[in-house]
């Protein structure tokens, strides 16, 4: 869009224009990494590409400046896909839609893809910039980080030598980030049966909508509501009052994202629709009232279906939605020597009904305390059993652990201070960075993380502030600058 070529630092906003443009699901990156491909022989860099679709492009130094300890800059290819229900977008065709409210760039419906497109089109400037002075330098892209970080899992041995490396995946600027949680997920398989109706039943879809949502890690401490919880607590009240029977369930989509919308389809008797109706609406006050700062938007709508031929069986039924309400969700406990950082927290993020057989429930767990992680996971697993239910613990990546010492962190600080004159603030994250799957495999790596604001990440509220765009690209040409010589 031409507006977004006109803001400054034209260069950045030139690629992230162009990257909006280019679909990109995780585990579906196939035309980013032909972009950065082209645009790599375009610019007569060198590059080389993993058998997991990693690519690092490189860029030799500047001359005079050979014995510069090398770094890396680091971001992920791959993008959240959330929209709203009436989106018609498609993700693995459409470009993202971009416009500009009140200093920020928003999308129409859908998330807007700066988690981290914005850090690959940094990277892509600092690539292009012929007068930026840099020691050895490479650009590393990493695949499906939204979706279990198997891109920095499955990097292979030597594809990076720098010694230092820049995330640039964080969200809030004038912070820096020098550790993350590590996370892993539950995945629990319900199986049920299916029974028939009688002549004399009515129908309705239940629809919850209207929620904040967003990112599990980062906005999971907010009290935005689930709409999973939500749906699953009014329909074992109406279950339990009403002996509704309920023909599906479906809710959330992402693992790394808090529901915002889900819906159920149930059946009832004829001669209770009245009090059905009382019921709901006495549920929707009430719900309103607790959601009233967190989710003000909040709708639970009821609208009358033609009534299917199928149902859950009763007892499939109850489990089910036991099951759902007891599930634990939102924030576990908080950090005892980090004020204000949450320690481990458990998202209940989709319910699908797979080839009418089973309910297929994801769950995420994040902690900077390993233990912690697996004791929430070891929870859930125990919550489902009653449900007899088929139970996976998969996709575990390790947090990373705040080094106060790191010497990139002392520059950094520095050059913000000079930058902007005022220190900036030094946290660790809740959500998860790749950076604890890098110190694996290359053990001593200097790290830290830094970029613009983003709100709203993993929704369709994503924004990205305008104004700190700028003073994330200061802070990384200052860095770049300030790398010390080799010993």
């Amino acid at each position: 869009m031409q507006i977004i070529r006109e803001l400054q630092p034209s260069l950045i906003w030139k690629y992230f224009d162009e990257i909006l443009k280019i679909p990109r699901p995780s585990k579906k990156e196939e035309q980013i990494i032909a972009y950065l491909e082209s645009f790599a022989k375009k610019n007569c860099l060198s590059y080389k590409k993993d058998n997991a679709g990693n690519i690092v492009i490189l860029k030799k130094a500047s001359k005079g400046f050979e014995n510069l300890v090398p770094i890396v800059l680091q971001s992920h290819m791959d993008m959240v896909c959330e929209k709203n229900a009436d989106s018609p977008h498609n993700f693995n065709t459409d470009p993202v839609q971009v416009y500009i409210e009140d200093g920020w760039i928003k999308s129409k419906g859908t998330t807007l893809g700066a988690d981290n497109g914005i850090g690959v089109a940094a990277q892509l400037a600092v690539l292009a910039d012929a007068h930026i002075v840099h020691g050895p330098l490479e650009c590393l892209f990493t695949v499906d980080e939204e979706t279990g970080m198997t891109g920095a899992l499955r990097l292979e041995e030597n594809f990076i030598n720098g010694k230092i490396l820049l995330n640039l995946d964080s969200e809030d600027e004038g912070e820096l980030f020098i550790g993350c949680a590590g996370g892993m997920d539950t995945v629990i398989n319900i199986p049920f049966k299916l029974a028939p109706v009688n002549d004399i039943i009515i129908a309705y879809k239940i629809s919850v909508s209207g929620l904040t949502g967003g990112h599990s890690g980062d906005d999971i401490n907010k009290g935005f509501a689930n709409a999973i919880k939500i749906l699953s607590r009014f329909l074992l009240n109406v279950s339990n009052k009403f002996e509704t029977r309920l023909h599906d369930f479906q809710g959330g989509n992402l693992r790394n994202a808090i529901p915002r919308e889900a819906y159920a389809t149930i059946t009832l008797n004829s001669d209770t629709e009245q009090s059905f109706k009382e019921f709901t609406n006495e549920f929707v006050q009430s719900l309103k009232t607790e959601l009233s700062i967190s989710d003000p938007n909040f709708q639970l709508i009821t609208e009358p279906v033609e009534a299917p031929k199928f149902v859950l069986d009763s007892e499939d039924q109850k489990q089910l939605l036991n099951s759902l309400h007891a599930c634990p969700n939102g924030v576990i406990k908080m950090s005892d020597t980090i004020p204000g950082l949450v320690e481990t927290s458990t998202n209940l993020a989709s319910v699908k009904i797979i080839d009418n057989k089973y309910f297929n429930i994801i769950t995420s767990q994040r902690s900077s305390i390993n233990s912690a992680k697996r004791n929430i996971s070891d929870i859930i697993k125990a919550q489902f059993n009653f449900a007899h239910a088929e139970i996976t613990q998969t996709d575990n990546y390790p947090g990373w652990t705040p080094d106060q010492d790191s010497e990139i962190l002392k520059l950094t600080k520095e050059c913000y201070l000079e930058l902007f004159n005022k220190e900036p603030l030094v946290r660790s994250i809740h959500a998860g960075l790749e950076c604890g799957l890098f110190l694996l495999k290359f053990p001593g790596l200097d790290m830290i993380s830094f970029g613009p604001t983003i709100k709203g990440a993993h929704s369709p509220n994503e924004r990205l502030e305008i104004n700190t765009v700028d003073k994330f690209w200061k802070l990384l040409l200052h860095v770049i600058r300030k790398i010390p010589g080799s010993e």
